[in-house]
């Protein structure tokens, strides 16, 4: 390879992306915007997920009184006040409420929705919370472990920045290399003695030190305002995100390697990206998913980026103890570069 035509490839890419301010500034805001509002949501030790609507007429207000002063020792329970049962019911239809609870009577009446898992843990939760702890204890005693609390904003915060990455790397160079050849500029470079792969190597170093560094900054930035810490070796860190950049950037190629309809690359590419980010744990944890669904997850290189950033993160985790996903990014960033540099064409 020669590594002089690779530099000025290199170089010329790295002007053209931080020229293009706008997006050059979107790389920062986006993913920043997205944890902010999760962190909103979310917030540490605030989490309320079963919403118990509670119908507060006048002749029963200060039962609802009492009852919601009992429902509210209960960790993950958030009452909500409702008028009349007919608009407690429509709600409990919707989902927008998990419970509903009519004070007005001894035994206290309440609904839930037959098809709804989280409807019968809050009836569990509901009935200890009105008494029924002495049954509850005759069947089972109580064990408490005692460890550090894990917050969802803490599990999710390693996955958005992947998926940050995932859509930089692929849209910022898959795409652009295809509008590259609608220009003609590709062509161009056919009458040079430039080669596909030192062409493509330096695309995939350009976007690589341009995604190390926005997402350190956007890392950096997210650590100062959300108090969020790695367990683990910032190093460590910093070598798998790499890898994991390196392979998802190689798939783009792969994408770019003959196409020159931007639209249909848009779309291509938007079919590779919508289920890296659903099925790659970004948002949730697949287990108790269907086998063929978590056994099809792991041919994404975004779930093994996301797993690796948690297990470092989260656990603490060292380079040694993520042998599995560094070998499968290494192997998919060989493959993929290897496919992209023998399908390569430089004109239509």
């Amino acid at each position: 390879m020669g590594l002089r035509r690779f530099y000025v490839i290199f170089t010329a890419r790295n002007k053209e992306y931080y020229r293009d301010r706008e997006a050059f500034g979107w790389n920062f805001v986006f993913p920043f915007l997205i944890i902010l509002g999760f962190a909103l949501m979310f917030q540490r030790g605030a989490q309320t997920p079963y919403k118990i609507g509670l119908v507060d007429t006048n002749e029963s207000r200060s039962v609802c009184r009492e009852t919601s002063d009992r429902l509210s020792g209960v960790d993950f329970f958030e009452t909500v006040h409702i008028g009349n049962r007919s608009d407690g019911v429509d709600k409990l239809k919707r989902h927008r409420l998990d419970l509903l609870l009519e004070c007005g009577h001894r035994p206290p009446k309440y609904w839930i929705i037959d098809s709804s898992p989280k409807g019968k843990i809050a009836e569990g939760l509901l009935l200890k919370a009105l008494g029924e702890r002495e049954t509850l204890e005759k069947i089972g005693k109580r064990q408490l472990i005692r460890g550090k609390q894990a917050h969802y904003i803490d599990w999710l915060f390693p996955g958005i920045i992947a998926m940050n990455a995932m859509f930089s790397a692929l849209f910022g160079v898959g795409y652009i290399v295809v509008r590259y050849r609608k220009q003609g500029v590709l062509k161009r470079f056919k009458a040079t003695p430039l080669t596909p792969f030192e062409y493509l190597a330096a695309q995939v170093m350009s976007r690589l030190i341009v995604l190390i560094g926005t997402n350190f900054i956007v890392f950096a930035g997210c650590t100062l305002i959300f108090d969020f810490k790695c367990e683990g070796s910032y190093l460590d860190l910093t070598l798998l995100f790499a890898l994991g950049c390196a392979s998802l950037i190689s798939l783009s190629l792969i994408i770019a390697a003959r196409s020159s309809s931007e639209e249909f690359a848009n779309g291509v590419l938007n079919f590779v990206a919508w289920p890296m980010m659903f099925l790659s744990e970004v948002w949730f944890s697949l287990e108790g998913a269907p086998r063929w669904i978590q056994t099809f997850a792991q041919f994404l290189p975004l779930t093994h980026v996301t797993e690796g950033m948690r297990r470092i993160m989260n656990d603490g985790a060292g380079l040694s103890d993520l042998g599995y996903q560094l070998a499968v990014l290494a192997v998919m960033t060989v493959v993929f570069m290897s496919i992209g540099s023998a399908l390569f064409k430089w004109t239509d």
